[in-house]
């Protein structure tokens, strides 16, 4: 590096914004992730040997992975080539490829390749590094807030460790703003600032456990903050509220967050739990997640996990999805809010879900059993000759509109796939099948009008 790069770079550090800054470059002053750097844990045990595989860092926004790739090329002595999946090509993956071989034969130097948001490469660009991993070329480390099962190829992630970084907890984030008030050299010491309580709680909670959201926010707090006659820089509760706005919600639409809180609220409408069902329903809707896919799940649950036992409530999830397509967002939240509530307080009953699978399954597996004679409809007059309808009772013809006949297949005979429980109205529903099949006699047929 020449004097000119030198320079260049210096004033690139001191021009970052604060969370740059203040990434810690020794092990010792990284705050959280105590399960993978603690005194005798995984991670920290790689570093201090000076063996590290390759890696995929997977954790929440603002959890230390690229400070901890930072942190262990430094340890190791390794140079550090980092790229964001979100602007790097396959040509710039081979210039660092070539680039560590030669540094390899040159100095005996290893290269640690790191790449941020690796979930947002294809499957072309992960295959292009995929032999040099292999070979020991250079050591991967993919940073990434997806699920790596997802989103990594498996060739690529059966040659990585995978490490799962926590959110960091609220006195972690604490420690790290505490550090940048404090720090003069890289941080805002030399301003003067001091930090109410209240605001300091606020500034805790509304990042989200994310420590770059937390830095960013006090950075802007104390940059827009004037000092006053004695030099300070006095931020208050609603100077904070000013700067970080509104909260970050940690949400990932397509990835596995968005997979775990549908479930949740799913599970939770199953669970007859209308607090939590509006809670998880309101996590999707603030985080910005497409109304029309909930309501879509609000169909899907109505017949899967009430059916029968409340009709209504198909009906109640149709009109929420109507609701949001006509009036849109945000008006349309409460719809769906009422249809999540209605869903989570209705009786439950799976029966209707149970008989469809086993009907499927039949189908599957079973022959393709022909239509009953009786059933076939004899539309033309051949057909009335081979029988087509011969022997079918017209139900309209007897008592209460019902009468007993064959109508699966004959090796089906004796099938119940529907077997309703006693739930809401599927209580009605049993005892009125249990009225019409438990006794069935030979009953006359009601005498049709003439006219």
């Amino acid at each position: 590096m020449d004097l000119f790069e030198y320079q260049f770079q210096q004033q690139k550090s001191q021009e970052a914004p604060l969370a740059a800054r203040m990434r810690p470059a020794a092990l010792h002053a990284f705050v959280g992730q105590e399960h993978l750097i603690g005194e005798g844990h995984v991670l920290r045990k790689a570093i201090e040997a000076g063996k590290i595989p390759s890696l995929i860092l997977w954790g929440p926004p603002g959890s230390g992975k690229t400070t901890l790739a930072y942190i262990i090329a430094n340890s190791t002595q390794s140079h550090f080539s980092p790229v964001s999946a979100a602007s790097a090509g396959v040509a710039d993956l081979r210039r660092i490829i070539e680039e560590a071989k030669e540094r390899y034969k040159l100095y005996q130097q290893r290269t640690i390749l790191f790449i941020d948001e690796i979930h947002r490469f294809n499957k072309a660009q992960q295959d292009a590094v995929l032999p040099f991993v292999e070979d020991g070329t250079i050591t991967l480390i993919g940073a990434t807030t997806e699920n790596p099962s997802f989103e990594v190829i498996s060739p690529l992630l059966s040659r990585c460790q995978v490490l799962s970084l926590n959110p960091l907890a609220e006195d972690e984030i604490q420690v790290i703003i505490t550090r940048a008030l404090k720090d003069e050299l890289k941080g805002l010491g030399q301003l003067n600032v001091e930090l109410d309580d209240d605001a300091l709680l606020h500034l805790i909670i509304m990042s989200n456990k994310d420590a770059r959201v937390a830095l960013n926010a006090l950075e802007i707090a104390a940059l827009t903050t004037p000092p006053d006659a004695e030099g300070k820089r006095h931020i208050s509760l609603s100077t904070i509220e000013d700067a970080i706005q509104h909260r970050a919600l940690s949400y990932d639409k397509g990835g596995e967050r968005h997979y775990d809180i549908i479930s949740a609220l799913h599970k939770s409408m199953r669970g007859s739990d209308p607090d939590a069902s509006l809670y998880w329903l309101a996590r999707m809707l603030e985080a910005g997640e497409d109304p029309l896919y909930i309501a879509r799940r609000l169909v899907r649950f109505a017949s899967e996990d009430i059916g029968m036992a409340d009709p209504q409530a198909l009906v109640l999830a149709m009109a929420a999805q109507q609701a949001v397509h006509f009036i849109g967002m945000p008006e349309g939240n409460l719809a769906l809010a009422e249809a999540a509530v209605y869903l989570a307080t209705a009786p439950k009953s799976n029966s209707l879900y149970q008989a469809y699978s086993q009907v499927q399954e039949e189908i599957k597996q079973g022959p393709d059993e022909p239509v009953p004679m009786h059933l076939r409809n004899p539309v033309t007059p051949l057909m009335k000759d081979m029988d087509y309808g011969k022997g079918y009772k017209y139900a309209h013809d007897y008592p209460g509109h019902f009468v007993g006949q064959q109508n699966l297949p004959n090796s089906l005979q004796g099938k119940h796939y529907y077997i309703p429980s006693d739930q809401g109205y599927e209580k009605q529903v049993a005892s009125r099948l249990k009225a019409w099949w438990q006794e069935e006699k030979p009953v006359k047929p009601k005498k049709r009008r003439k006219g």
